[in-house]
């Protein structure tokens, strides 16, 4: 492996985006909900104030893997905090050091950006990312359980709150 390079994503890696997040996806056995279009990509982390954040690892000129990341708020520490929303390294790149590099760098955009905290969930079959988030001393968050809204339930409870004037 040569040296590694973490660059921001430009639009120009828009299908390599994709292809990243259709691999995740296989790899976490949800290749059918990936719904995300070239233009969905353009238009949320492209824009002119894109709330989302990519991240691209090179190994030399070879794309090894993505970071797509977000800010997110915390009332109790009243900070801002970093969400790791995806993070992928090819199979055969794995255990090399990209994902690792990929966290650093990461943690570094926490700690300018001043965050009380760096945050992101795994699927709890996912055992080498596991083994790999333990080593690296995080630490999971069991007290707490996530919730989701999508599809028709979301619709749902929009339609029932009044539109603001």
């Amino acid at each position: 492996m040569t040296a590694l390079t973490i660059r921001p994503a430009t639009a120009e890696d828009t299908d390599l985006i994709l292809y990243f997040v259709r691999e995740l996806a296989i790899y976490e056995k949800a290749e059918h909900e990936v719904l995300a279009t070239p233009e969905h990509v353009k238009r949320t982390l492209f824009c002119q104030n894109p709330k989302v954040f990519g991240l691209i690892c090179l190994d030399g000129d070879i794309p090894v893997g993505f970071a797509v990341y977000f800010f997110n708020y915390s009332t109790w520490q009243g900070q801002h905090g970093l969400y790791l929303e995806d993070l992928y390294i090819s199979p055969e790149q794995r255990g090399k050091g990209a994902g690792k590099a990929l966290l650093q760098h990461l943690a570094r955009i926490a700690v300018e950006k001043d965050c009380g905290r760096f945050e992101w969930s795994v699927l709890d079959w996912n055992t080498p990312s596991i083994e790999f988030y333990d080593s690296l001393d995080a630490k999971p968050q069991s007290e707490w359980i996530r919730y989701r809204l999508t599809g028709a339930p979301l619709q749902a409870l929009a339609g029932a709150v009044p539109t603001s004037k």
